[in-house]
C-alpha cells in the first residue's frame, strides 16, 4: 500500500525512538487531518447556499427536531458544543438574517426557545443535500461496506473516547 505525510511521521519517530508504538498516534494524526479537510470541504459546500458551517450547525440541529423545530437555547447549545455566550451570539446572527426567532421559554422564564423559521427551514433543506453530496464526495475513494465499518471503528472510538469536558 502507498504511504502517507503521516507514515512518513511515524517512521522517522521509529528512527528516532524504536522503543515507541506509534500506532495510535498514526490514527489520531489522520483523523485530525481528515478532520481540518472535511471542514474545508464543508465550507465549500456551503458556500452555494450561503451558510457557514456554524450557521448550518445550528440550523441543521433546529430542522432535526422536527416540528414546530424549536428548541431551548441551552439545549441548542449543547446540541451545537458550544457555550451559552457563544450560542448567544450565533443565535443574534441567525435572528438578524430572519432565519430563527427567540421567543421565552414558557417553562423557565430566564430561558428562551429558539425556533426555525420558514426561511431558515428552506435553507437547511436545501443545504443538507450539499453537505450530504460533500461527504459523499470525501468518502468517495471507500466502497459503501468500507464506509460502514469505518463508520462502525469510529464510533467505538468516540463512545470510548476521554471526556473533554
Amino acid at each position: 500500500m502507498k504511504k502517507d505525510a503521516i507514515d512518513q511521521i511515524l517512521d522517522q519517530w521509529s528512527e528516532e525512538r524504536p522503543d515507541l508504538n506509534t500506532a495510535s498516534l498514526g490514527v489520531v494524526i489522520r483523523v485530525m487531518t481528515l478532520y481540518r479537510s472535511f471542514s474545508r470541504q464543508a465550507t465549500r459546500a456551503l458556500e452555494g447556499v450561503d451558510l457557514e458551517l456554524w450557521e448550518y450547525d445550528v440550523l441543521s440541529a433546529l430542522r432535526r427536531q422536527g416540528e414546530p423545530y424549536s428548541l431551548p437555547a441551552t439545549r441548542l447549545a449543547r446540541e451545537t458544543g458550544l457555550s451559552s455566550g457563544a450560542m448567544t451570539n450565533r443565535i443574534d446572527r441567525l435572528e438578524t438574517r430572519g432565519l430563527v426567532r427567540r421567543r421565552p421559554d414558557p417553562e423557565d422564564r430566564r430561558g428562551v426557545n429558539v425556533s426555525l423559521m420558514a426561511r431558515g427551514r428552506k435553507l437547511i433543506d436545501k443545504a443538507i443535500q450539499h453537505r450530504l453530496d460533500s461527504a459523499e464526495e470525501s468518502l468517495q475513494a471507500l466502497n459503501a461496506a468500507q464506509q460502514r465499518q469505518l463508520a462502525q471503528l469510529l464510533r467505538i472510538a468516540v463512545l470510548t473516547a476521554p471526556d473533554d469536558d
